[in-house]
């Protein structure tokens, strides 16, 4: 008998990309551990409990690389090079060591005058009377420019960049998705031979010199991983945290009186709507148990990052959205090996962000009926396809 799907599990009428935590709530009554279908990619075991999350998260036995799937026939998997995110140490160890220094929390501080510097220009192009759409007009063109200044991917290129990086991670359908695949894959080949011939002192340019150790696929799936990694998130956390603020004027007046929470905002919007929603595959090496479950030896696991984020055996009141909270341990960014690589430059581009935006733009409210916005999700990600917004008074 095949799985329910998250969005068959929804009561009828009940948009799961809009709301997905009831359905998350109501699995984790019943257990930590359940068989779901992931539309595109198959059946899996979904882990929605924190502690079973964590668990999962430093389990030797799970591995990223797909082969150990027991689906598993070709390298069809790898369709845009061999990444972090699809291995295993030591070959995890070895790339990550390769880019770790570039996101250190020093490094970051260095760019932040440079993020601020893009953030004002952007917040100066806002109308300050009138509506906006916050998303495309604010929290996309920031992380975008930063990572592709970082990455050294050329200003005419980034919008086309950003349509197939979106179309990958939140596919419209499989044609679009296989279409984005194939092109992306091509301009990345082809920016990454550029930048071997012609070192521009960029990060993609240091990794695609002949001393870098990094292998044609594995080049570029650095550059894909790198590049869509390092902005899709950021948009969604910096756009959710704005609509989670909006949603609670309360905490919004707070943040007014007291802008120096606003790390803690960023943290509690982290948990509370989880930009990346779940996990990617791990894939048993041999058979476990996991929180009472059987997995057999290939089988799929995937965490919730978003339900075990918003477990009330870790988190209090957890559908309470409050500033002050601090929420250790929340997986936003994930845990263990594969913790997120830019996390430092996420929490500084969302803090940068918010602090200039409630400076400079002090009333802001929904420019239309919240329950109307659309949220997209993929396997992977969830954010807002749009946030219009009023400001002045």
């Amino acid at each position: 008998m095949t799985a329910p799907t998250l969005q068959q599990l929804a009561p009828a009428g009940h948009d799961f990309a809009a709301d997905p935590y009831p359905v998350h709530a109501a699995l984790r009554a019943k257990g930590p551990v359940h068989r779901v279908l992931v539309p595109g990619s198959g059946e899996c075991w979904l882990v929605v409990a924190w502690d079973a999350a964590r668990a999962v998260l430093t389990d030797p036995r799970l591995r990223n690389d797909i082969r150990y799937s027991s689906s598993w026939r070709t390298d069809g998997g790898h369709a845009l090079g061999r990444n972090m995110l699809q291995s295993d140490p030591p070959e995890h160890t070895r790339l990550r060591r390769l880019v770790a220094g570039h996101f250190t929390p020093g490094r970051i501080a260095a760019l932040r005058p440079g993020i601020e510097a893009v953030a004002a220009e952007l917040l100066a192009a806002l109308p300050r009377r009138g509506t906006a759409d916050l998303v495309s007009q604010y929290a996309l063109p920031l992380p975008v420019t930063v990572i592709c200044d970082l990455l050294g991917v050329p200003a005419a290129d980034r919008t086309v960049f950003h349509t197939w990086s979106n179309e990958l991670v939140m596919p419209t359908s499989p044609q679009a998705a296989a279409t984005a695949s194939i092109e992306l894959t091509a301009y990345l080949t082809g920016l990454t031979a550029r930048k071997a011939t012609t070192p521009d002192g960029t990060l993609l340019s240091d990794l695609a010199a002949a001393g870098s150790g990094l292998g044609t696929e594995e080049l570029l799936g650095m550059a894909f991983l790198l590049l869509v990694a390092g902005h899709e998130t950021t948009v969604d956390l910096i756009s959710g945290t704005v609509h989670a603020l909006l949603s609670h004027p309360a905490q919004l007046a707070l943040l007014h009186s007291d802008p120096s929470l606003v790390p803690a905002a960023v943290e509690e919007s982290l948990r509370y709507h989880s930009p990346v929603h779940s996990t990617a595959f791990r894939f048993a090496a041999e058979p476990l148990d996991l929180a009472g479950t059987r997995i057999a030896a290939g089988d799929a696991v995937q965490v919730s990052l978003a339900a075990a984020s918003r477990d009330p055996r870790h988190f209090p009141d957890p559908d309470r959205f409050d500033i002050t909270r601090r929420p250790q341990g929340h997986l936003g960014f994930g845990h263990g090996l594969h913790h997120c690589l830019g996390a430092p430059l996420a929490r500084a581009e969302a803090a940068v962000a918010l602090r200039l935006l409630i400076r400079e733009r002090r009333v802001m409210t929904f420019a239309t009926d919240p329950a109307h916005l659309e949220w997209r999700s993929g396997t992977l990600l969830r954010g807002l396809a749009g946030l219009p917004v009023s400001f002045g008074p």
